[in-house]
This record gives structure tokens, sequence and C-alpha cells, in this order.
């Protein structure tokens, strides 16, 4: 969604700026029309009139999700690297230079934001500080840019962030370094890390629901559920995209009481050979399991609720980005209810 600026909400009509937190610097890559998969389109199109004016959507994100999880239990990761979240907005094509002068012109004529504000937009845009006349001489050739909302982000912190006016960028060119907010494949791989959906971490266990006092529980995780999941997030009227993709690589085991012993003993179970965990089978119950609990005291008339948190790896590859690039890991977790029962001792 397009953003409006902590001015904006002071005045009779909105203008100006948006919102975004700093992401990574960009990856110079070739910017201009295209279908969001590299290629360059000519003529108008649902994001362009025949004037080369943008529709009011032009230089949002697309997402897609079709590789992504799904399921009412499915849910967003949370990022093992506390002092980094994705942005929750950033700046892409807005106006023509027109549509500027329409914008600007009318916020102007209103007379709500006062002389000095005015002029200064006016020195900016059109007596040449540093831009003249809306860049009308580059029409066709580039846009103005402004900050969007990510999308489902707008109650976020940081999503009133950006606030620096409209600027100019020539198609082909990449957006200023000193924006790094702008579109780049880093700020949609980071928007598609948002998007992630995984499913509910629930494991299996043997014995399954009610288990016995000493008696090792295997746990696994179902290969069949726990796959990797991607996103792709581009900006069509850019032809400029990325894909998210998250793997699963272990899953934690909190038995949720101290009397318990985790297999292993970290309680981390890693991928190996593809799996996490590993089925129980007929004939194992005197090993040892690879990942699992066993409990040292009964449940009594309750439950123990035991918590498997699985850690997704996450890395991500883009227009001008074939070498995957990893992201912060990412977590999502998730209890069930394990009763644990005293073995009972046979009288003859």
């Amino acid at each position: 969604m397009r953003c409006v600026s902590r001015r904006g909400r002071t005045l009779a009509l909105s203008v100006i700026v948006a919102v975004c937190v700093a992401g990574f610097p960009g990856t110079a890559v070739a910017y201009g029309p295209g279908d969001g998969q590299g290629s360059d389109t000519t003529g108008p199109s649902g994001n362009t009139d025949g004037e080369g004016n943008l529709s009011a959507t032009a230089g949002a994100v697309v997402f897609d999700r079709s590789k992504n999880g799904s399921g009412e239990s499915a849910g967003p990761v949370a990022s093992t690297t506390s002092t980094w979240t994705p942005p929750a907005c950033y700046y892409a094509p807005m106006y023509s230079p027109a549509q500027l002068q329409e914008n600007l012109e009318s916020v102007w004529e209103a007379e709500s934001t006062g002389y000095e504000w005015d002029a200064s937009q006016r020195k900016r845009y059109v007596e040449g500080d540093p831009y003249t006349d809306f860049n009308k001489d580059k029409a066709g050739k580039g846009y103005w840019w402004s900050g969007y909302v990510a999308e489902g982000r707008a109650g976020d912190p940081g999503a009133l962030d950006c606030d620096k006016p409209y600027f100019w960028v020539d198609t082909g060119e990449p957006p200023p370094a000193d924006i790094p907010e702008a579109i780049t494949p880093e700020i949609l791989a980071q928007l598609a890390y948002a998007e992630i959906r995984v499913p509910s971490t629930k494991v299996d266990l043997a014995p399954a629901g009610t288990t016995k006092v000493n008696l090792p529980t295997w746990a696994w995780l179902d290969t069949a559920e726990f796959k990797p999941v991607s996103v792709t997030a581009s900006v069509p009227l850019l032809g400029v995209e990325a894909t998210t993709v998250a793997e699963p690589v272990s899953v934690k085991i909190e038995p949720g009481t101290g009397d318990a012993t985790t297999y292993p003993a970290s309680g981390v179970c890693e991928i190996n050979n593809g799996q996490i965990g590993e089925a129980y089978a007929a004939g194992k119950s005197d090993e040892t399991p690879p990942c699992g609990v066993k409990y040292l005291r009964s449940s009594g008339e309750d439950s123990y609720k035991l918590r498997a948190t699985i850690t997704w790896k996450i890395h991500w590859t883009g227009t001008g980005v074939n070498v995957p690039v990893g992201l912060p890991d990412g977590e999502f977790g998730a209890e069930q209810n394990v009763i644990v029962q005293e073995i009972q001792a046979v009288n003859r």
C-alpha cells in the first residue's frame, strides 16, 4: 500500500513521503520495465497508461505464495537474530513527472502547508535544486520514487520511518546507494522473508499421546509435511524479483519438565540424510532414539507440555544473484500434550 507521511496527517491533502526500515546494501542489477522475470516489455501495461503515468499500485511488491506453507496451523518464522527484522516498508516508483506535478501543485494551491514548505518544494522539484520542472524532460525515462508500507505491516514499528522526499531514478539505473530501503533484490528477499509460512511444529512421537516413565520416546518430523517452502517477491514494473527459501534443519525438544532426559542431551536434533529424527519401527524398543525424550516422573492427572521448535535455514536468490545468499535463520515452535504414566507392576 502507498504510504502517508507524518506531515501528511496534518494536511488537507495527503502528500509526500512514506516509510521504511534499514536493509542490506543493494546489488547492482539492471532495472527496467519487465514481467518480473527480468525480461523487458514495451507499450502500456496494467502498471502504466499510454502516456507513462503509473497506476496506484504500479510500484507495489507482488508476492507469489504458491510454494509457501499453508493451513490454519501454519505461521511465520521469527528471526533468530534479535537485532534484525524484515523491513516494514520500502521505496519504489510512484509517479511520472506529470503525476508528481499534479499532486504537488494541488497541494500548493490549497495553501494548507505554509509558504516556507511550499517554497522549499518548488525549489527542489521545479527550480533546479536539484530537479527542474518535475523532470518532465525525462518523461518516459524514469520515475519518481516514494514509500510504500509492506503488505500487512501497517501497524509494525518502523512503518513510518522512511521520510525521504520523492527522488528520481532513471530507467535502467539502480536507486541511490544512500537509500538502502529502495527496492533491490535484497530488499525483495527480506520482504519475502516476512511472508514465509511454515507448518505447525508438531513432532511425531512413539509412543504417541501417552508414554511411560523411564521409557524412551522417539521423536521425528514427517518429511512429507516438513519440506522447503518459498515465497517470491517482485516489482513487475522494474523487472526485478527475489525468491526466499526456508528449509527445516533441526528441531529442539523441550520436555516441559526438568524430570526428563533428552536425546541428544542438547535436545537439538539436527537434520541427517534428509530427515530430522527417526521414525520408530518394530524391534527398536531396546535402542536409544537419535531424537527423543525420556520422562523420569509421571505427569499425574495432568500432562507435560512438550515444546518442539524447528529452526529453518533461510536463503534467497534473485535478479542478478544466482548464488544463494543467507538471511537470518527462522524459528517456529508449538506445544503438544504428553501424558506420562507409571509402569504398572504385575503381581503373580
